[in-house]
Order: C-alpha cells, then structure tokens, then sequence
C-alpha cells in the first residue's frame, strides 16, 4: 500500500465491489434452474484481491462467510498463479478442503488485468442432488462422506472459457438429474464471468495501483472498526452451551460450548467442552464453524462494518481437531447446520451476559433441510428441495421478526406456486402455530407450518431438523419457544410422527407436515404492555387462556379490552407464585 489513496476513493471502490458479488448472485439467482437457488437464494458470491483475501461478499447467506475464503488459501496451494489463465474456472466441493457439504460446489476464477493476476471471483450454490445414497444430498443419520454424493477436488472446469467434457461427463453420470444440477453448475460460470469483467472493469477505470491501495486500506478500516467496537465489550471470559437433539443414529444429545475471552481489542473463541466429532453427519467442517464465530461476533460488534478479511484479523479460533466442529476424515457432514446455528446461539448466550442489549433469544437454532424425489407423470426424475428456518428469537426491544428465517442462512422461502407449477405436489396448509413463541416482555417469533401432499408414488423423503427435544432459549425470564415436529398424514387414523433426521418413503396422497420450531421470548412475561398482549389475541397469535395464564393479562371477551384492574391483580398474584 503506498498511502496515495483517499478514504472517498477507498468507499467508492469498496462499493463497486460489493455491487459485483451482488451482480453475480443476480445473475446466477436468474439463470439457474433449481428452486432452491432461483426461489430459496441458497448462494454466495464473493470478489477477492491477487492474495486470495475477501475484499467484498454478496448480500445473501452470510453461513457462507469465510468458507469461500478458507477455500481460497487451498486453492492458492492447488494452483498457484503460474498454472492459470484467462477463462479457468475452478471447480471444487470437497468439506475437507475448505467446503461446506457436498450439495455447496464452489466456482472460483481468478481475474487478469494486463497479463497480470489482479485478483478472483468466486461462487457457492446448493445444488439439488450430486450423487450419493440418497436423492438430494441431505438424508440424516448417513455414517460417512462417501455415501453423501460426488466429491470433487479441485479441478479446472473450464479451461480458457471453454468447459472440461470430461469433467462434465463424470457430473453427468452421478447425479440423478443432470439437466438441473449441471444447469445451475453453467449458471454459476455465468456468474463467475459477469465477476471477471466487472473487476477488470474497476481496473481499466483507477488502475491497479490505486484499487490495491483502496482494498488494503478497506480491510484495515474493517478491522480498526472490529476492534473498537471490541474495546467496549467488557473484559473477561463468557461461556455458552446448547444441545443438538441427536446426530441420527442415536438418541443422545450432542453438546456444544462456546468459551469466549475478551482482553482488549481482541477476542479468542475455544471449543473446550464440546463432543467430539459424531457417526451421523452433523459434524461440522472447519470452514462453517468459522463462519458462525465470525458472523457472530460481527453482529453484536459492528453489524454495518464491511464484511471483509479485515474483520477476522482481532478473532482467534482455537478448535482442536476431532469434536464436531472440526471433524476428521471421513465424518460424514451434510447435516452440518444443526450443529452450526447451535454455535451461534451458544456464543449469544455467552455474549448475553455481558453485552445483553445486543443479543436476541434462541432462535430455531436449525436449519430443516428436506428433499422429496420420485418420477413426474412423464416419467422424468425430480428432486425437490424443501428449505425451512423457524422462528427468530425476540429481541431486547422488540418483539422477534415473525415469518423470516434468523442467522447465518438468512434463505427466503419456496413460494407455493413455484413447488406446485414445478413438482407434482401440492401445499395444502402454510400458516403459523398459536401459541408457540416464547412468552416474554418480548414475544419470540411464532412457529411455521406447512403440509405439503404428494401426487406421485414411491416418494423418498430424506431431510435433517433439530430442536426437536431441546426448545429454543428464553433470555432475562423470557419462556423456551415450541420445539418442532415432523408428522406424516395429520389428523388422519395413520398418523406418524417421523425422526427429525433420516430416510423414508412416501406414497401417493401422502401429507408430511413440516411444524418448525418457535423462537424463544426476552424478559419477564408480566412486564409486557397489555396491549400489546391484546394485539396477539386479535392477530391470532395467542389464545386468551395464554394472555391469562402466562403474562397476566385480563380481556374482556365480548370486546377483547383490557380489564386494568383485573390484569393488575392477576400479574400481582402470579408475582407472588413465582417468588415462592
């Protein structure tokens, strides 16, 4: 860095930066084939400078934080500048490689200005199926990464703008439905090659000079940001734990501890306490693991500083090989978001007591993965892709955000109409649950629902949920919101409720109900305003024996108005119960 660049130049460039990793997410978001990436937006897309750091990331799932990056240090020691050119394009999906699981592919292309490598571009989507034991990747309870899909390490995909047929050729023969996976897979070189004449663009107008001056000088804005934000969370060591149900194969609960020490303007993270690595696959690869701490941190520190490899310089992890959060060959993976929303609501749980202004209650704390495949009325093969979140946790003034998904993912949701024009399906019931988010001065977030029937035979229903036995936290007195269930045909003589992780089969005028869990409340129930609990009666959020029995809150029923009198004796009363 020569010192010449000024900080508005410094701003204009971070931001043309940020328009290309979101110009590339567009791109692909409309040019892929899958639902899960056009509709849900499971992706990442990324800009990097010539040392393989992050310089600017795209405004979709911040899970993918730091994955890409950690990818980038293997693939700068796969292929080091001399073995590439203008056009490759890097393919690679391997977890024990910097990956996330199997169904994430990465895209990377490095970026030439003049004959000279000024930087790359990179590409994450969740494909609908890449081989393996199970239609869609995502079948709890499988024992080791070989029976989870094709993985691919790295290899060059295109070479000089033109793609390998031979890599193509072995995608093709593995994956059930290769007019889709291998759609997505030419969507994402789309996108990768909209990010290369963009940078290079940004080049031709300021120069190399003054572009590498401006990102150098952008990471270290980041981090002066990162840590004097730091230096305003007090001094000391804060520890969190929360609870994966199961990994699939057995009942038993899986732990996960979080131990934070904060000196100064820095923070150092260890996993002192947690499992070790599982025979299910919800062990966790290194790079997601980082990607919860770091995003953690960045929200309760600086949420609007730039997310760059600057932020990460004041955060040191310590994550012995062998637990869950960094597992070893071959522990299976693809059910690894059970574990690392659990890291992030560990290390809230930590933060919340020394910086609980900033914190929200337990959220869903999992990510509901489903994937349905069977044959349409053609004959033609399909695999769809259920995503779903849960409820937020509330916040320390306000009530949670009802009917999004919280932390990490950030995913949007597959609209009906889509699932029911592409797949022969049909959504029968998509609402919230009464009753379900937990009571607080703040109310968490309500639980979702939706029931979805099949018109087609021989269904294989794999998918993997959590906080099925353990319900999301309450913070300050707040209650755990509902935990959630999966129920196959509801209300009908055969009702079944299935394991939150696993492989079944489904027939013709099958309903399986996805009831996701609630998000936890924050502060005591008493203390919340009776209007607001009467506004929850009449958007049909809670019953009144709930307004009643759990905040104390006395309504009319002809009228639903708030009896003042009646609710201060009740609140009173149920005050002098809770001290005894």
């Amino acid at each position: 860095m020569t010192g010449k660049t000024d900080f508005i130049t410094m701003q204009v460039i971070r931001y043309a930066m940020e328009q290309i990793a979101d110009e590339m997410g567009h791109t692909l978001v409309r040019t892929a084939r899958s639902t899960v990436i056009k509709e849900i937006m499971d992706i990442s897309c990324a800009v990097f400078d010539h040392k393989g750091r992050t310089i600017a990331q795209a405004h979709h799932a911040p899970m993918l934080l730091t994955g890409l990056e950690i990818t980038m240090s293997r693939l700068l020691q796969e292929y080091p500048p001399g073995m590439l050119q203008d056009g490759d394009i890097i393919i690679s999906n391997d977890p024990y490689m910097g990956g996330q699981h199997i169904m994430d592919v990465q895209l990377f292309a490095p970026v030439f200005f003049e004959g000279e490598l000024v930087g790359y571009v990179g590409s994450l989507a969740h494909m609908v199926d890449m081989g393996g034991a199970s239609p869609g990747g995502v079948a709890g309870g499988v024992n080791e990464i070989y029976l989870e899909g094709l993985r691919l390490p790295m290899v060059k995909l295109y070479k000089g703008y033109k793609e390998d047929k031979e890599i193509f050729g072995i995608l093709q023969n593995n994956i059930r439905v290769p007019h889709v996976t291998l759609g997505d897979i030419r969507a994402m070189a789309s996108c990768n090659y909209v990010g290369v004449r963009r940078l290079q663009d940004v080049f031709t107008k300021y120069g190399v000079e003054t572009v590498q001056d401006a990102t150098a000088m952008l990471m270290d804005y980041s981090e002066r940001r990162m840590r004097e934000g730091l230096q305003a969370i007090p001094d000391g060591t804060y520890t969190g734990v929360d609870y994966i149900d199961d990994d699939g194969l057995s009942d038993d609960p899986i732990k996960i501890q979080i131990n934070i020490i904060k000196k100064g303007d820095g923070i150092k993270v260890n996993f002192d306490g947690t499992s070790k690595q599982v025979k299910g696959n919800i062990n966790c690869p290194i790079a997601t693991t980082y990607a919860g701490v770091y995003y953690t941190i960045i929200c309760v520190v600086d949420p609007s500083v730039a997310a760059n490899s600057g932020c990460y310089r004041p955060v040191k992890l310590d994550v012995e090989e062998g637990l869950i959060v960094n597992p070893r060959m071959p522990g299976a993976v693809a059910s690894r978001t059970n574990t690392s929303q659990k890291i992030v609501e560990a290390m809230l749980k930590a933060f919340s007591t020394a910086i609980p202004d900033r914190v929200v209650a337990g959220s869903h704390g999992q990510i509901s993965t489903c994937a349905f495949s069977s044959y349409d009325k053609k004959g033609r093969r399909f695999v769809y892709t259920e995503i779903q979140g849960g409820g937020a946790g509330a916040r320390p003034t306000k009530d949670a955000r009802e009917g999004q998904d919280s932390h990490l993912a950030r995913f949007m949701n597959t609209p009906v109409e889509a699932a029911e024009m592409e797949f022969p399906v049909r959504v029968e019931c998509y609402e919230f649950i009464p009753d379900t988010g937990g009571a607080g001065k703040f109310r968490g977030a309500l639980s979702m629902r939706k029931d979805i029937r099949f018109l087609c035979d021989n269904v294989s229903f794999a998918r993997y949920g959590d906080r099925q036995k353990f319900g999301p936290f309450g913070l300050f007195g707040g209650s755990e919101g509902a935990m959630g269930r999966f129920i196959l045909n509801p209300g009908k003589p055969g009702e079944k409720r299935m394991r939150s992780k696993g492989l079944d089969t489904l027939q013709y005028d099958d309903v399986i109900s996805l009831q996701l869990p609630g998000g936890g409340g924050y502060g005591n129930p008493l203390e919340r305003d009776p209007e607001l609990v009467k506004q929850d009666v009449l958007d049909g959020k809670i019953s009144l024996a709930t307004a009643k029995d759990t905040y104390g809150v006395i309504l009319n029923p002809a009228d639903l108005a708030v009896q003042q009198q009646a609710t201060e004796q009740q609140r009173q009363e149920m005050g002098k119960i809770a001290l005894k």
